[in-house]
């Protein structure tokens, strides 16, 4: 008989826990729809501040902006974290040309993160087509010294997730220049990272590696259109010439911030869990997909839970880190700190993939953990919530070391994510206002299913 009532008081509690977890997500969601704050700071963010590449006076605004209206929310603390970041300035709009016999023709191109400038005058060199850096491997050093490296590998169009096909083309972005320095080359072109053909360049970080500084050389992306109007007349004459022309310039590093606000956990406020995106953002446009969505949706969950009355068990932090496009510095000095305060963190949620409608979260946890979240997809679902699998959750997140630490990634649709990723036509405009608030309920949600059930 006390089994019996044992087993009867633990299903009775059971069914209680699930109904009361479905009405909390349903009052989520009903709150992030009809009144957030989202899609008004993204708006000012983008078109009041605008670029916000680590280092600049857009960065700076970046930080004391979404401060001020963490303070408006009633929190227990917001506070910023110093981090030094690197400055590098664009300078003037960057000029190509194709010059092929008495024919010149311009194409769009725009400088990689961390490139050097060309001359005054520009530089102008034959050109040679290559797929890959193992292709290049493969090329007697002859055919690449004194010419300009042309990486030409489009996205894998078969592949559903558009992050695979980013996966498969961005080596040649980062490790271009590098390589193609090493082999002889005096500058790289790249085609843009993304399905669609259309005449934005899409920047993006690059590195030198090893090389000395005497060794660097300019590096861009050239449009897909551009890229794909270069092939063909490289197809029909070999010996052609291109010319660009860049202007940028790398500074010493310059004194910059995280932006942390956080709730105070009611049960226990050692335990911390947190949620953030990346502040700052590449200086071609205002970033409103990456990341100005991550940023005022990590935002977003702590006033969510304010306007609840919810009183988290744990500590909730969110963090607007600084330079993930550029380094990642902002995630390391999170880190850093964490580490250095004894800190002890059970869950992090990253939002660092455009502002689309959400599909589900990308884990790295154990198997236990994520059983657990399986139990939960039954909650998601009448909200189109399905994808829960294990995979890459983010960048800044990434850093983080604590003993026992499930991490997810906020998983949109990802198939218009690349036409604006990193490109100038990434602005507000290109955001829908039902999309980002759904994304910001669906991470208020998990955050509430982890804190109320903690990890295994």
């Amino acid at each position: 008989m006390q089994k019996l009532t044992i087993f009867l008081f633990l299903f009775t509690s059971a069914i209680h826990s699930q109904s009361n977890d479905k009405q909390m997500l349903a009052d989520i969601y009903k709150l992030s729809l009809t009144n957030s704050q989202c899609y008004s700071w993204l708006d000012y963010l983008s078109n009041k501040i605008g670029q916000r590449i680590s280092g600049s006076v857009g960065a700076e605004k970046g930080v004391a902006y979404t401060k001020q209206q963490l303070e408006t929310l009633g929190l227990d603390k917001v506070y910023l974290q110093e981090v030094m970041v690197p400055k590098w300035v664009r300078g003037e709009k960057e000029t190509a040309f194709i010059l092929d016999d008495k024919n010149k023709t311009a194409v769009p191109i725009c400088a990689l993160g961390g490139s050097i400038a060309t001359s005054k005058n520009g530089l102008t060199a034959e050109i040679i087509e290559i797929h890959s850096l193992k292709e290049l491997e493969t090329l007697a050093p002859e055919k690449i010294k004194g010419k300009i490296v042309f990486y030409n590998r489009p996205f894998k169009a078969d592949n559903v997730d558009a992050f695979e096909s980013y996966g498969g083309c961005v080596d040649q972005r980062f490790y271009g220049a590098e390589k193609a320095a090493k082999a002889g080359a005096i500058g790289t072109i790249v085609r843009s990272m993304g399905f669609r053909l259309d005449d934005f360049p899409h920047t993006g970080m690059q590195s030198y590696g090893d090389l000395a500084k005497d060794k660097y050389i300019p590096t861009a992306a050239i449009s897909t259109n551009g890229a794909e109007l270069l092939s063909k007349k490289l197809k029909d004459n070999p010996k052609l010439k291109f010319y660009m022309k860049l202007s940028c310039q790398s500074y010493d590093d310059v004194l910059s911030y995280n932006v942390v606000g956080e709730i105070t956990g009611s049960e226990h406020p050692e335990k911390i869990m947190i949620v953030g995106g990346h502040l700052d953002s590449w200086d071609l446009a205002d970033g409103s997909h990456d990341d100005g969505a991550g940023v005022v949706q990590s935002m977003e969950v702590l006033e969510i839970f304010k306007k609840l009355n919810y009183k988290p068990k744990n500590t909730i932090r969110a963090i607007l880190f600084m330079n993930e496009e550029f380094g990642g510095k902002g995630g390391r000095k999170y880190e850093e700190l964490s580490k250095k305060n004894k800190e002890n963190h059970i869950f992090a949620l990253e939002s660092d993939a455009g502002g689309f409608s959400p599909r589900g979260f990308n884990f790295e946890c154990d198997a236990a953990n994520f059983e657990k979240v399986m139990n939960w997809k039954h909650l998601f679902e009448p909200y189109l919530i399905h994808s829960f699998k294990i995979g890459g959750t983010g960048s800044d997140i990434g850093h983080l070391t604590s003993a026992k630490i499930v991490k997810a990634g906020l998983t949109p649709d990802s198939q218009r994510y690349f036409d604006y990723h990193h490109a100038a036509n990434d602005k507000f405009d290109a955001v829908n206002k039902r999309e980002l608030e759904l994304g910001a309920a669906t991470m208020a949600s998990l955050m509430y299913l982890f804190d109320q059930y903690g990890i295994d």
